[in-house]
């Protein structure tokens, strides 16, 4: 009977050792994020219904690392979405569609979906945009000699067409909000929240500076309130160039459209005589931080890459 007993612990405990190895071999470490673990298990469930091959792991791999960048972005913005935001829009939508409130709802029903989850996605929409910009405008690095090179090539090619004086003229100082167009804001949408802020800032109920950081879409200028610098009117686009040279200073624009979307912008400053060399590096500033934003938009996760410690611990 002892004897008995002492081959069923035996078992039981040959069994829990197996259980117990087995799991520490699923439960491998394969890779840290700024020392955050990820499992081997994690990355077989990523797989979902697809092959476990080589190749489809560490594409599972790579999406677990961006889930994980990207959630920590969203927490570290502190960005938050209010209820009154995602209601302005919902009703919007309806507009947009020519619904009612009712019949938006019933749509919704229609197509399986609640209002709850409907909700949900616009305010991530919401979220994950605001986050994406905000990422990507923090990545943006331009250095000086970036900007002397590429200013000297500039100077040396408008000296060889003679328009090397061009930019020797009327430089502005110049502060703007953007708004930029999306599926939940129209011209119309973003024509009237411009004027508003607008209304406000003349009110005395905020101040220019502090509606660009709470409002504009142009992230760099914003975190600055909304400053642009010192530049001719010819560094802008046509529509922009063309509000500045006509603004009084010290006035608040109309609300107008560019390509990039609707601005308003305010003149604070001019000066005369600024030289042709600095005027070029400006220019070339401005080009840099264009390009540079147009590749980090074509995929802003590569960004939150290259600012965190991540470590391959299996091939």
């Amino acid at each position: 009977m002892k004897l008995h007993s002492f081959k069923s612990i035996f078992v039981i405990a040959l069994s829990a050792w197996a259980v117990s190895t087995s799991a520490q071999a699923v439960e491998q470490v394969v890779a840290t994020v700024n020392g955050a673990p990820i499992l081997a298990s994690q990355v077989k469930r990523a797989l979902g219904g697809k092959a476990d091959t080589e190749s489809n792991r560490i594409k599972a791999l790579d999406n677990i690392i961006d889930d994980m960048l990207v959630q920590k972005a969203i927490k570290d913005s502190g960005v938050k979405v209010s209820s009154a935001q995602v209601d302005q829009i919902v009703r919007n939508i309806a507009a947009q569609n020519g619904l009612t409130y009712g019949q938006l709802l019933d749509a919704l029903d229609y197509q399986g979906i609640s209002l709850q989850q409907f909700r949900s996605n616009i305010s991530n929409q919401i979220l994950m945009a605001e986050v994406r910009n905000r990422s990507i405008g923090k990545h943006i690095d331009v250095s000086r000699e970036q900007v002397e090179a590429l200013s000297q090539q500039m100077f040396e090619n408008a000296k060889k067409s003679g328009n090397q004086k061009a930019l020797a003229t009327t430089h502005y100082q110049v502060r703007h909000i953007l708004l930029k167009l999306n599926p939940m804001l129209n011209d119309a949408q973003a024509k009237a929240e411009l004027s508003k802020v607008r209304a406000e800032i003349m009110a005395g109920k905020t101040s220019f500076a502090e509606a660009a950081k709470a409002y504009s879409k142009d992230y760099l200028s914003g975190a600055n309130g909304g400053d642009l610098g010192f530049a001719p009117a010819t560094n802008y686009v046509p529509e922009f160039a063309k509000q500045v040279t006509s603004a009084k200073k010290g006035s608040i624009s109309a609300p107008f459209k560019t390509e990039f979307g609707w601005h308003i912008l305010e003149v604070t400053d001019t000066r005369q005589g600024e030289s042709t060399e600095q005027a070029f590096r400006q220019k070339a500033y401005e080009t840099l931080v264009n390009q540079q934003l147009q590749e980090e938009s074509k995929d802003w996760v590569k960004g939150l890459r290259r600012g965190a410690e991540i470590k391959y611990l299996v091939k």
